[in-house]
């Protein structure tokens, strides 16, 4: 483990007006997102459409690392460079998921845990050789009656602290994503709660573990009500309860912090940020890591046609620029409607 290079690379992820694309969706979740603009799941499609993310022009302005999935990181442009080289070579950082995704907790019904623990020492020594330099791991906490349980929340925190040790240990920066679901009727207020739990007891956990923060990227929810909840918090009030939950447990040594937009639609995500960054002054780059909320224009725009690469290139980069602008408490709204 080398403390200056995992310090490096963390700071790079965060540079400032730039962000992280994820790009690490599961083959089982592609394929329901090609389903809706009926592509066909294969794994031509999903190198083609990958590499037209990657490809996108002047892209590596806005987007600092991608996060690729197992069959990914494996594959080649279209030219035969591996995907990994290809975006090293543009300066953007390439990464890893290695979570095998949440599974049914055993009993503790409606929770979950993630697995994938098991022979992770040994992957991590193979990505590194295929040019992973992060990688991410997400823990799934969803609210509900009687849940999440305290056993849940520690169960998930003390997962994401062993995956955080183990990458450490062979020089990758680990992403530590503690995800409160939106599903679901709860407040706002509620979801700051439960929030607030997650994120002291996965901080707990990273120094029992001896993790090193100054070579972490935090990326968690944003504190927002419930899809289903009948009053819906104003932007602003998501800026704030979110800023306040992040200042009550991440310290400052955590270099940034990089949001997950959680099934927010585009807008909002770019907005909730914004005003974040708006908002003054705070320890950490507060930075974004988006996957449908930087990708479901160009997804929808491609629609799996050679013809309209061009016009999906230039969806993904307007919300890349529109997401940069975000970092700096630029964006606001309407702006999605004029940017070209």
């Amino acid at each position: 483990m080398s403390y200056a290079d995992l310090e490096q690379v963390a700071a790079a992820m965060v540079a400032p007006n730039k962000g992280i694309l994820a790009a690490d969706e599961s083959t089982g979740t592609i394929t329901k997102r090609f389903d809706k603009i009926g592509v066909a799941s294969s794994e031509e499609n999903r190198r083609a459409y990958r590499e037209l993310l990657f490809a996108a022009p002047d892209v590596a302005q806005w987007i600092s690392g991608v996060i690729l999935y197992d069959e990914t990181i494996h594959q080649k442009t279209k030219a035969g460079a591996p995907f990994p080289e290809y975006l090293s070579q543009r300066g953007i950082i390439p990464g890893i998921k290695v979570d095998m995704g949440a599974k049914p907790l055993a009993g503790f019904p409606e929770e979950t845990i993630t697995e994938g623990l098991d022979g992770l020492r040994e992957r991590f020594i193979g990505y590194y050789k295929l040019g992973a330099r992060f990688a991410k791991w997400r823990a799934v906490i969803d609210i509900g009656e009687g849940i999440p349980t305290r056993f849940a929340i520690e169960a998930n925190a003390h997962a994401l602290a062993r995956y955080a040790a183990l990458a450490q240990e062979q020089n990758i920066v680990p992403i530590v994503e503690p995800e409160v679901l939106m599903d679901g009727a709860h407040t706002l207020e509620r979801c700051e709660e439960v929030t607030n739990a997650v994120l002291a007891e996965v901080f707990a956990q990273l120094e029992a573990h001896r993790i090193h923060l100054e070579g972490i990227i935090l990326k968690p929810n944003m504190v927002v009500s419930g899809k289903k909840c009948p009053k819906q918090a104003s932007a602003q009030q998501v800026a704030d309860a979110t800023v306040r939950t992040l200042k009550r447990h991440v310290p400052a040594a955590v270099p940034g912090i990089a949001f997950l937009s959680g099934g927010q639609s585009p807008t909002d995500a770019a907005l909730h940020l914004s005003l974040m960054n708006h908002a003054g002054a705070v320890p950490w780059s507060l930075s974004f890591s988006y996957g449908r909320a930087l990708q479901d224009a160009a997804l929808a725009a491609w629609s799996g046609k050679a013809a309209n690469v061009p016009a999906a290139q230039q969806e993904f980069r307007k919300w890349a620029r529109l997401n940069s602008l975000a970092r700096t408490g630029a964006f606001q709204a309407g702006m999605a409607l004029q940017a070209a």
